[in-house]
């Protein structure tokens, strides 16, 4: 069993930054795919970001491309999301996922945490 828990979130001004963290336990985690989601209010969740923690491969949606940034830490079995030039858009609540072997879909979920960008 694996289990995620993130925290980092919060409001935050247009253009300013947070910084997402998810902590996972339970089994090897280098061998997971970690990935970020999120859902915005009358809207489906969607796609953010994906890091292989064993070959270190990334993958970014088109909409957060240049102003996220994920990482991993094997060691502390963390995995960030580094969110600067945030936008109204990017409001939502923010999950972090593994996808574990044989990596047919992500199989675990966190609870999820709010990122508010207002003015």
């Amino acid at each position: 069993q694996v289990q995620l828990v993130e925290s980092g979130g919060g409001l935050v001004q247009p253009g300013g930054s947070l910084r997402l963290s998810c902590a996972a336990s339970g089994r090897t985690f280098s061998s997971f795919i970690m990935g970020w989601f999120r859902q915005a209010p009358g809207k489906e969740r969607e796609f953010v970001a994906a890091i292989s923690l064993s070959g270190l491969s990334i993958t970014y949606a088109d909409s957060v491309k240049g102003r996220f940034t994920i990482s991993g830490d094997n060691a502390k079995n963390t995995v960030s999301l580094q969110m600067n030039s945030l936008k109204f858009e990017d409001t939502a609540v923010y999950y972090c996922a593994a996808k574990t072997p044989p990596y047919s879909g992500y199989d675990y979920w966190g609870q999820g945490t709010q990122v508010t960008v207002s003015s």
